[in-house]
C-alpha cells in the first residue's frame, strides 16, 4: 500500500524520531479518553494498545500509548521498545522490568496483563517477525547502540491495577 510506504518512509526519520514522541502519545492519549477507550488514533496505521504500568522509581500510574503485534487473537501482545530510534530505552520498559504486572486497553477493554522480556532465540524469532510487521524498526536499530527491548504481554487472571 503507498500510504503504508510513505508513512514508514517517514517515520523512519530523525526529524520524525525527535517530533513524535512529544506529539503523538499525547493525542493518543487524548483521542482514547475522547472515545471512551474504543480508539487510539495512531492505531489508524499500526494496531495499539495503552499500557498502564507502575513506574520503576515512582510507584505511580503512568499510562502510555503503543503499537503492538497482536498474538493468538488478542491473547497476548508484544510491545516494541523502540523508542522512535532514539538512545536511552523508553521509561515504559523499565516500568515492566521492574513491576511486570500491568494493563492493557485493547479495543475498549481493559485487560491485566503480565509482561515477559524476550530475550536469545525467542527474542531473535520476534525480532524477524517485528521487521515484517513494521519495517522501520530495523532502520531504528541501526541509528543506536542498544538493543530495542522485546516484551512479550499475556492476559493474566488476578486484580487489575485500577481495580
Amino acid at each position: 500500500m503507498i500510504g503504508e510506504r510513505v508513512v514508514q518512509r517517514i517515520s523512519s526519520t530523525r526529524g520524525f524520531a525527535k517530533v513524535a514522541p512529544h506529539v503523538i502519545p499525547a493525542l493518543d492519549r487524548a483521542v482514547h479518553r475522547l472515545t471512551r477507550g474504543k480508539v487510539i488514533l495512531s492505531a489508524q496505521m499500526l494496531p495499539g494498545v495503552i499500557l498502564t504500568s507502575t513506574g520503576a522509581r515512582s510507584g505511580l500510574v503512568r499510562r502510555t500509548p503503543l503499537a503492538c503485534m497482536p498474538e493468538d487473537g488478542g491473547q497476548s501482545w508484544i510491545l516494541i521498545g523502540s523508542n522512535f530510534g532514539r538512545p536511552g530505552h523508553p521509561a515504559w520498559t523499565a516500568n515492566l522490568l521492574a513491576h511486570p504486572d500491568a494493563e492493557v486497553s485493547w479495543k475498549g477493554a481493559d485487560i491485566a496483563v503480565t509482561a515477559q522480556l524476550l530475550q536469545g532465540e525467542e527474542r531473535a524469532a520476534v525480532w524477524k517477525t517485528a521487521l515484517a510487521f513494521w519495517p522501520p524498526y530495523a532502520t531504528y536499530q541501526a541509528r543506536i547502540d542498544r538493543e530495542i527491548r522485546l516484551f512479550r504481554i499475556v492476559r493474566r487472571e488476578g486484580p487489575r491495577l485500577l481495580a
